[in-house]
């Protein structure tokens, strides 16, 4: 993958898709689980939550991915972008300066994804010198 700025990530329980891009170019890549998280019912009086543990092996894997950007927009549509969240700060803690947010998407195509985020970083860039 070359190396661009920016980079947006989408995740959910069962994908991560990440994009490094620039205005003219985007690099994409697709992890997946090594134990996709199964629909888990919970039974009354039962013992545990009725929740999948979270995958810390794909966790560190999409932090690996998107380490070498300089911004990055965590989105996704449920609870595994607040889960990633928190393995980033107990186990990359330095990655933290580069998240520039975290949003809530549904599920979007890349093309749609990438758009978002060029006009989130668009935006954001304003603010703020692109030096690392």
């Amino acid at each position: 993958m070359s190396s661009h700025y920016h980079a947006v990530l989408w995740i959910d329980h069962h994908e991560a898709r990440i994009f490094h891009f620039n205005p003219s170019e985007v690099d994409r890549l697709v992890l997946h689980p090594h134990n996709p998280t199964r629909h888990i019912h919970h039974k009354a009086n039962s013992i545990g939550s009725g929740h999948a543990p979270e995958d810390q092996d794909f966790f560190r894997e999409v932090t690996a991915s998107i380490a070498d950007a300089a911004a990055i927009l965590i989105t996704g549509p449920a609870n595994a972008k607040t889960e990633l969240m928190r393995h980033i700060r107990t186990h990359a803690p330095d990655l933290l300066k580069k998240i520039a947010g975290i949003e809530t998407v549904d599920h979007p195509s890349d093309g749609t994804l990438i758009a978002h985020a060029r006009n989130y970083f668009k935006a954001a860039d304003r603010m703020r010198p692109q030096r690392e």
